[in-house]
This record gives structure tokens, sequence and C-alpha cells, in this order.
């Protein structure tokens, strides 16, 4: 532990750019999967021509090893003229892991809406998409924002994988000490990387309930 301590005295810029890097991975990763989640799972609440290939689709990409579609990404970034190494592939490998837990979890919240709400607000005149933007989502909110919080952790563990092809991040610790296997610097690397996770997952917690109803909001 002393150790430990003594490394992140003495290192403590490289952690905190290593931090604030996995950070803006993490962030843009999920931050796109939210705006491309959240309408997938709607979509695929009005379609049921859509729901099959959408949901089989995502799920199979969860069926592929975290480091096998980091090295598929590298490949596929070169046949688009697009930067094989560094942070874009690592983005693009979040990004697709992420998208599940938010589709899923949209789609899963929007049909757990009570029909008789549903009901009673077509009956008062409101249109489909008044009917979804008023009543569904917020009701369907601490649903969504669990899958959000789900992909978020997920994201930032495997983000870790980012080091090995130059992305940076708190993986860069971790994969240099296990290659001179030193315990300080896999450690160094993993404390904060879980400590991020579990920052990020309280936070978008808080967020979960300041965006919830008022009656449906946890503790009352």
């Amino acid at each position: 532990m002393n150790q430990l301590l003594q490394f992140f005295a003495s290192n403590h810029g490289d952690v905190l750019q290593y931090i604030y890097e996995h950070l803006e991975m993490t962030g843009i990763a999920v931050g796109f999967a939210v705006l491309a989640g959240v309408p997938l799972g709607i979509a695929v609440t009005r379609s049921r021509h859509l729901r099959m290939p959408v949901m089989s689709s995502i799920s199979a990409i969860q069926t592929v090893p975290s480091l096998a579609l980091l090295g598929f990404m590298m490949p596929l970034m070169g046949i688009l003229s697009l930067p094989s190494i560094g942070r874009l592939p690592v983005i693009v490998a979040l990004f697709l892991y992420a998208l599940l837990p938010i589709v899923r979890n949209t789609y899963a919240g929007i049909k757990e809406v009570d029909p008789a709400l549903i009901e009673a607000a077509t009956g008062m005149g409101m249109t489909p998409g008044q009917v979804l933007v008023k009543v569904q989502l917020p009701l369907s909110i601490p649903v969504i924002m669990a899958g959000v919080r789900t992909a978020t952790v997920i994201t930032v563990g495997i983000a870790t994988l980012g080091a090995l092809i130059g992305a940076g991040g708190l993986g860069t610790h971790i994969w240099r000490g296990m290659s001179t296997v030193n315990t300080t610097l896999i450690l160094a690397g993993a404390i904060p990387a879980s400590l991020l996770a579990l920052g990020l997952d309280f936070a978008l917690g808080r967020l979960e309930k300041t965006l919830s109803p008022r009656g449906i909001r946890p503790g009352g």
C-alpha cells in the first residue's frame, strides 16, 4: 500500500491525464450510444418488423469478446481510411458495446407503462407523439437510466483495453504492470478505473432521480 501511495504521489500528473483520457473515451462512446440507442429503442416498440433484426444484431455484438471486437475495428478503420490505432477504433467498439443495455431498457421501459395511462392520455386527445413524450418517456426514465448506468460501467471496464492500441487511458498502467509483473502499476490503473466506474454510476443515479417524475422518484 505504501508503494502504491508513493507511486500516486510521484506520478499524479500521469494518473490524472489517464483518468481524463479514460473519461473522454467513455463519455463520447456512451453519449453517442444514448443518442442512437434511445430512438432505436423507441422504434422497436413501434414496429414488430424492426424488433427482431435490431435486437438480434445488437445482442450478437455482445457475444463478441471485447478484445476480438477491438482487433476487428483496426482493419475496418483502415478500409474506411480512418485512423486504425488510437482512440477512434476504441470509441467505436465501446459505442457498439454500450448499445444493448440502452436499447433493451428503453424498449422495456416503454412497454412497461400501464396501458390504462396510455388509454387515458389518448382519450384526452393526445396524439401518439404526445403520449410518447408526455407519458411514456417520463415514466420510463428510471428503466432507461438503469440501462445507461449499466452501459457506462461496462464501458469503463472495456476501455482499459484501449491502451493496447495506443488510445491511452487507465489501461496504460494496467498493461505496463502486467508486462513487467509489477503489482503496483496494475493497481495504479485498476483502482482509479474502479473508482471512476463507481463515481459515474453515482452521478448518473443522481441524474436519474432529478429527471424522474416526482411520484416515481426513488425514495419518494
